[in-house]
């Protein structure tokens, strides 16, 4: 099997300041939200996935897993891992189904998601949003039990942190509940709020659904990777790489 492409593909790099910059300035007193995925949006889950992979590796004495890195994570498939840490095919056809397991005990737990690191830009885009005054929800498909390690990821990335107010972060109740549903949720309650001027996320699927439930606000498709189902990112709606700007 061959290694999954790198996602990027729609991404144009010479559009991305102008697009960030259209969704700042869409932040005034009448559209103060700016809302925010976070898992492959302003977060990347790469170092908690390659830490994963290399206790798994000293776990079960696969000195070439024990070593992964960051840069070896460039799908949701741990063969592709496995690979590019240049374990044999038919070694990780072996592996896979306890490393998959191991991989699901740990990533959707605070212990590890203290790993996550900010996106290129994230940190500074966000209080280019704090700066126009703008209103930062934090929405994501992570469940309450992981909220102590994303606060301390935020921290480490110098994100504003919540404060019940100006800077909120939503939470799914419980691991079971589906992250589609959750996110429609959240677009109901959005609803009754003031107005969303923005959304940045990297699910296909998510970003139709902002557009659809907010056709007047700047969603934003985050080109970095995703759940891998054939959804198409809309027409209206942009991608981009990262949060970078030029000067």
């Amino acid at each position: 099997m061959k290694i999954a492409v790198p996602f990027g593909a729609r991404a144009v790099a010479a559009d991305q300041t102008n697009i960030l910059r259209a969704a700042l300035e869409a932040i005034v007193p009448k559209t103060p939200l700016a809302v925010f995925d976070l898992d492959s949006t302003i977060l990347s889950n790469k170092p908690r996935q390659a830490r994963i992979v290399r206790e798994f590796g000293s776990a079960r004495g696969v000195a070439a897993l024990a070593r992964c890195e960051p840069r070896h994570v460039v799908s949701w498939d741990l063969r592709d891992t496995m690979r590019l840490c240049g374990v044999p095919d038919e070694q990780a056809r072996e592996l896979y189904a306890p490393l998959r397991e191991f991989w699901l005990e740990r990533f959707f737990t605070s212990e590890y998601c203290r790993e996550d690191t900010a996106i290129p830009g994230a940190s500074e885009y966000l209080r280019r949003v704090a700066a126009r005054h703008g209103r930062v929800l934090y929405v994501t498909g992570r469940h309450a039990g992981m909220a102590d390690g994303t606060l301390q990821s935020f921290r480490a990335a110098g994100f504003p942190l919540p404060d019940r107010d100006r800077v909120q972060l939503w939470l799914k109740p419980s691991f079971e509940e589906n992250d589609d549903e959750w996110k429609e949720s959240c677009q109901r309650r959005l609803l009754d709020l003031a107005g969303v001027a923005c959304a940045f996320d990297n699910e296909p699927t998510h970003v139709n659904a902002y557009k659809r439930a907010f056709p007047q606000a700047h969603v934003v498709h985050l080109d970095t990777d995703h759940s891998g189902r054939p959804v198409e990112v809309r027409s209206d709606v942009p991608s981009i790489a990262d949060f970078r700007m030029a000067a």
